[in-house]
């Protein structure tokens, strides 16, 4: 498993500090460029396709790593082992 998070941190896609929520939307506008405020009202109207927008975005945020390279799938798994 060590080995899948290295590989997510080798990705040079990061959540950006420039968030709404999960800061999916700030970390891809600023990689690319890109005004988050168009990356959000995509990201929105993605939102209206069934399955699609929410799954993705919540997939995104939880294998991508924070800027901090901190990624929230391994905290979550890291703390249920510790039985928080």
């Amino acid at each position: 498993m060590d080995s899948f998070y290295r590989f997510l941190r080798s990705i040079p896609l990061r959540r950006g500090p420039n968030r709404w929520l999960g800061g999916v939307c700030g970390g891809i506008a600023a990689k690319f460029g890109w005004d988050p405020t168009v990356v959000r009202i995509v990201t929105l109207l993605l939102f209206l396709v069934p399955g699609i927008g929410v799954a993705g975005y919540l997939v995104v945020w939880l294998l991508l790593p924070n800027y901090d390279d901190s990624i929230a799938l391994e905290r979550l798994l890291a703390s249920k082992r510790l039985g928080r």
